[in-house]
């Protein structure tokens, strides 16, 4: 989500000379944000402060430049997907392509993303229930088997 709001940031900086905060990246990317074409495009007014006067300056912004700006960041993690999957044994991507992928954090419900993974992976894939919780809870779990975690080694992920 962080690297999302980062990619809108540096798109509205360097298209339009505007600088704009956290706050109001995350707000495009809940409101307009995708990473497919929306069939509807969608628009935005914005605030920020100009770069060349150092005035507070509109603007709107619509989704097809938050694909633009989303567009990178999302074929990173699509990439990571895929590199996943060809470094798993065989017998659990057999199991992963049968029940499906399922996509958890706020970047899971930026609009696109499952259908973005599936389309590039040939795997059912959706959202999770409660996408935001899902890292906490499963943080949470993790660290009830700490015991799991010590074998655990960089160099080797299927110990777990």
């Amino acid at each position: 989500g962080d690297t999302f709001d980062e990619a809108i940031i540096k798109y509205i900086r360097r298209k339009y000379n505007i600088l704009i905060g956290e706050r109001t990246a995350e707000e495009l990317k809940i409101k307009i944000g995708c990473v497919v074409k929306r069939d509807k495009l969608l628009a935005m007014d914005i605030r920020g402060r100009s770069l060349v006067s150092g005035l507070p300056k509109t603007l709107q912004v619509t989704s097809d430049e938050m694909y633009e700006a989303l567009s990178e960041t999302a074929g990173t993690i699509v990439e990571s997907v895929k590199s996943v999957l060809e470094d798993t044994p065989p017998e659990l991507v057999g199991d992963i392509s049968a029940r499906g992928i399922i996509l958890t954090g706020g970047g899971a419900l930026i609009y696109g993303m499952s259908r973005l993974i599936q389309n590039e992976t040939g795997i059912k894939t959706v959202i999770a229930e409660g996408p935001e919780e899902c890292v906490a809870l499963g943080t949470g779990k993790a660290l009830d088997n700490m015991n799991l975690l010590q074998n655990y080694t960089a160099g080797d992920r299927r110990r777990i």
